[in-house]
């Protein structure tokens, strides 16, 4: 276990929660967890990159330990949220890297406030379409169940064990800190599905710094395609895209190793 001091700063009109493994003395890097995870989701990429970063792990709003404001869950409004975060701490220019939701957060912060991000990675996130509107068919009269319906009611244990059956390739000890955001996760926090995205090409084409795009396998379940990440990599030439296969949209809870050595590689560039 990496040892981690805890937090809160004020930002963007609400109390943003943290874990932070430095004392700033090395570079800063900030992990940004995906829907319905937290910040300890992190907690193997922080181990692995603590030695040489201050890593500092973030509560998104409406999740683990942060406020749940009403309102504003779209990406934009998370990148200012993150924004106020970097300033509060006095992180300079850190580099950052999200997934899924955390991946959309992270690429706005980079078009939004270029002067606060030094390098990104997004792991299977930013490059693909959102749309909110039902399924055609006959799927439409049966809308699945939000994910609060889908944990309503359920003790930690058996969150992990649901967690064990359906994700058989990850480690162990992703299914506690996985198990636990499930618990902590508020209704509020379902405003991330409420509605579009910015469009994603024209976030691409505005980023000013190096990013890195990691993508999967789409049989897996990975959400960004070839062909997006391609399409990324055209309309900028500071993305650079990579695929890390046996894995889906988790790509690090699944083929860590090369996750995790593709992640290092891009910093120290």
């Amino acid at each position: 276990m990496v040892a981690y001091q805890e937090g809160d700063v004020l930002t963007n009109g609400m109390r943003m929660h943290y874990y932070r493994t430095g004392d700033g003395s090395q570079p800063p890097v900030i992990l940004c967890h995906g829907f319905s995870d937290s910040g300890p989701c992190w907690l193997p990429t922080a181990r692995a990159l603590a030695p040489d970063y201050d890593v500092v792990m973030v509560d998104a709003r409406g999740h683990g330990q942060s406020e749940a404001p009403e309102g504003d869950y779209g990406p934009v409004n998370m990148a200012a949220d993150l924004a106020g975060l970097i300033k509060a701490l006095g992180l300079g220019k850190p580099a950052v890297i999200g997934h899924s939701m955390g991946g959309a957060t992270t690429l706005h912060l980079c078009v939004r406030y270029p002067e606060l991000v030094s390098g990104a990675v997004l792991e299977d996130a930013g490059a693909y379409e959102i749309t909110t509107a039902p399924p055609a068919g006959d799927a439409a009269a049966a809308p699945r169940p939000s994910p609060l319906e889908a944990w309503a009611g359920r003790t930690l244990e058996e969150i992990i064990a649901q967690g064990r059956a359906a994700t058989p390739l990850w480690g162990e000890e992703e299914f506690a800190p996985w198990a636990q955001a499930k618990l902590d996760l508020r209704p509020q926090a379902l405003g991330v599905m409420a509605r579009q995205r910015p469009p994603w090409r024209e976030a691409f084409a505005a980023v000013r710094c190096p990013l890195l795009l990691i993508r999967a396998d789409n049989e897996l379940g990975s959400i960004v395609t070839p062909e997006s990440a391609a399409e990324a990599a055209r309309l900028n030439p500071r993305v650079q895209v990579i695929h890390i296969p046996g894995a889906g949209h988790n790509v690090r809870r699944e083929q860590f190793a090369p996750f995790i050595t593709a992640v290092r590689a891009f910093l120290a560039g």
